[in-house]
């Protein structure tokens, strides 16, 4: 039973998400998932409707995954913005080197999860929940996060958290297509001076760290570069697509790094 009540827990972060715009961007595996989710919440919500006390038990929790939301989002937002992701970063991590601990210590959980990675990914779901809320509800907010911090780090949440990983890999490929290249420079530019783009190297920093996390977090990340080369019409050769040239680019950078 406490295994359902910390997965309802989580019910407020995918609804938050689910009004976002960052559904525009969901690939059909992304949309499968929620979908999965959104299921299980409806079958926990059928099996439950008629035994008053668990459904009771239920509310109480989703009421308690809300209050803290609406707390924590109060503290945040009196904080600047830069300080504000700086304590949600460095919380994230917390609780990640915590629930790490836990299971090293064979505290880990029995896998009733519906993704195998959600028990080790969430942390401390009274406290994880609501930051990814917080960060997951608002695209212009998890922009802003995302080109604040270092992209290690941001792989190393995005390998632990799988719920941020697939909008993070969004917002990468966003800010990548509008990259152009410049045959005069030889490289690709930005197609403005708006700031909230990645240049190509940031571009390919990013990605390059991301291959460098879990053995998971690395195959989504080449798939997803592999894919958006082959929408792009899978060319072989540099400048002709971004895409093509950072896949080439990081699988180079794997290349070197295993022979070392």
């Amino acid at each position: 039973m406490e295994a359902v009540l910390e997965q309802v827990e989580q019910l407020p972060a995918l609804l938050a998400v689910s009004r976002s715009a960052l559904v525009r961007d969901w690939d059909s595996l992304t949309l499968d998932r929620a979908l999965e989710w959104a299921r299980y919440f409806q079958h926990l919500h059928d099996r439950f409707r008629t035994r008053p006390r668990l459904r009771e038990a239920l509310g109480r929790r989703l009421r308690r995954a809300a209050g803290r939301l609406r707390w924590l989002s109060g503290v945040l937002e009196q904080l600047s913005q830069p300080r504000a992701f700086e304590v949600a970063a460095a919380a994230l991590l917390l609780l990640r080197q915590g629930s790490g601990a836990e299971q090293a210590g064979g505290g880990g959980r029995d896998g009733n999860s519906l993704d195998g990675n959600q028990a080790s990914g969430t942390g401390d779901g009274s406290v994880a929940g609501p930051l990814l809320s917080w960060l997951l509800g608002n695209l212009e907010r998890f922009s802003a996060f995302c080109l604040f911090l270092p992209g290690s780090l941001l792989a190393s949440l995005a390998g632990h958290y799988p719920q941020l990983s697939r909008p993070y890999l969004d917002l990468l490929t966003s800010w990548g297509s509008h990259l152009l290249y410049d045959p005069l420079q030889g490289q690709w530019v930005k197609s403005c001076f708006d700031e909230a783009e990645l240049s190509w190297d940031e571009l390919r920093e990013r990605f390059t760290c991301l291959c460098q996390g879990s053995a998971l977090l690395k195959g989504q990340t080449q798939a997803a570069l592999k894919l958006l080369k082959a929408q792009e019409g899978d060319f072989k050769v540099c400048g002709l697509s971004v895409w093509t040239d950072l896949l080439m680019e990081v699988e180079e950078y794997l290349r070197k790094a295993a022979e070392r």
